[in-house]
């Protein structure tokens, strides 16, 4: 590989490293619009198991609103441990471990979910998106609030 080709290689993995993390702070931030911008627009694959699984960004965005934007639900998303691959100069696939801690701030109820996502990405005009997710949790400790 050449030196231009070793750094294209590094900076595309470092936008799609960026790209997720992104993602992650806009589902902590309630920010629809940005978690919106991370997916490619068309057909995309989510699968959230037990959540849903979406062939487009809007119908996800919706039941996200839905479930998760309003002030007595608190979440905190935190990725780790990335195993991201080029397959392609456009096109790359990525292994993250996820913790999740939720509170129910009226209730005082907790959640705490790990496990993985597997995703897809392309590189569209220039910019990064998901084209596939998966997410599947392997560990789940709730406890219940006070009220």
């Amino acid at each position: 590989m050449t030196l231009e080709q070793r750094l294209a290689r590094l900076e595309a993995l470092e936008a799609i490293r960026r790209l997720k993390h992104r993602y992650l702070n806009a589902c902590d931030l309630k920010d629809v619009e940005a978690i919106r911008a991370c997916f490619a627009e068309g057909e995309v694959a989510i699968d959230y198991g037990p959540v849903g699984t979406f062939r487009d960004r809007d119908s996800f965005v919706a039941l996200y609103q839905s479930l998760a934007c309003n002030e007595r639900v608190i979440d905190l998303h935190h990725g780790a441990n990335p195993e991201v691959e080029l397959v392609a100069e456009d096109e790359a696939r990525a292994r993250w471990a996820l913790y999740y801690f939720n509170l129910d701030a009226e209730t005082g109820a907790t959640r705490q979910l790990g496990g993985f996502y597997q995703d897809r990405y392309r590189c569209i005009d220039g910019a990064w998106k998901i084209v596939e997710t998966v997410f599947r949790g392997h560990s789940l400790v709730e406890s219940v609030g006070s009220n």
